[in-house]
């Protein structure tokens, strides 16, 4: 799809990814409508136009009618928002949870449901969903995370399959880890012992555009990590092991970096 053409949607833009991402459609002089909790970090930048979405809020559904209401020429999503944090289960609050859930998974399936019908009936349009390499592949300390990012892969493929006799395009991109401020120092130190390459959020909002603009249907980052997701997928056992390995590792940093 050409970019240029378009009219974005971009939710989780002031931060990481979403603010990489916006940094290059605006350099491109591409229209794009930021919407954020917080839309006076945006900015002034010509043709890019802030407003305020709360995608944890009860009433997404209804804010989201009143912004296509004011932008009536969106006709391109990214929902690159999301919400972790490295913990073990027990210790993660039910707000944690619920917080997770609802803006990694829920505001992305309703997001979709209000856009993908006016897709559908204007014969064009682009549902982009950021999830993770975590969404292939479970990791320790991010099992909230991992489900919500599970779940964001198992609806965007079921998605793309319902709208496939469309001209609607959902596209599926997960990064590995990248150097964004969600990600707190103890995270930035396990991924410096386990060995971990970090990409910065530039790089993955490359990768994203070109999965556009070349017609992907999902796009998975970095290497070995690409690996990883296709042996997890055929051998879970062996990331079992190799898992069980690293864990008393993990289990460190888990505790704050205090030795078990």
């Amino acid at each position: 799809m050409r970019l240029h053409d378009r009219v974005f949607l971009l939710l989780g833009g002031t931060g990481g990814i979403g603010k990489a991402l916006l940094d290059a459609l605006a350099r491109a002089g591409i229209h794009v409508i930021v919407a954020s909790r917080h839309p006076e970090r945006v900015g002034h930048r010509e043709k890019v136009s802030p407003v305020c979405l709360d995608l944890a809020a009860a009433d997404l559904d209804q804010q989201l009618v009143r912004l296509s209401d004011a932008y009536p020429d969106i006709d391109s999503v990214i929902h690159c928002a999301g919400q972790n944090r490295f913990s073990g289960l027990e210790n993660m609050s039910v707000a944690e949870l619920d917080a997770q859930l609802g803006v990694n998974l829920r505001s992305a399936m309703l997001v979709a449901r209000h856009f993908a019908p006016k897709f559908e009936k204007a014969g064009s349009g682009a549902l982009v969903f950021v999830g993770s390499t975590f969404g292939s592949i479970g990791f320790p300390g991010y099992t909230a995370y991992c489900a919500t990012k599970f779940g964001l892969r198992g609806f965007t493929e079921a998605l793309r399959r319902e709208l496939a006799d469309t001209a609607v395009q959902v596209v599926y991109v997960a990064p590995r880890a990248t150097a964004t401020e969600m990600n707190p120092e103890v995270v930035n130190e396990l991924n410096r012992a386990l060995g971990n390459s970090v990409d910065t959020p530039e790089t993955v909002a490359s990768e994203i555009l070109k999965a556009m603009e070349n017609g992907d249907r999902r796009r998975f980052l970095g290497w070995p990590e690409k690996l990883f997701v296709v042996i997890n997928g055929i051998l879970p056992r062996l990331v079992d092991n190799a898992m069980l390995k690293k864990l008393p590792l993990i289990q460190r940093f888990l505790n704050g970096g205090r030795l078990l």
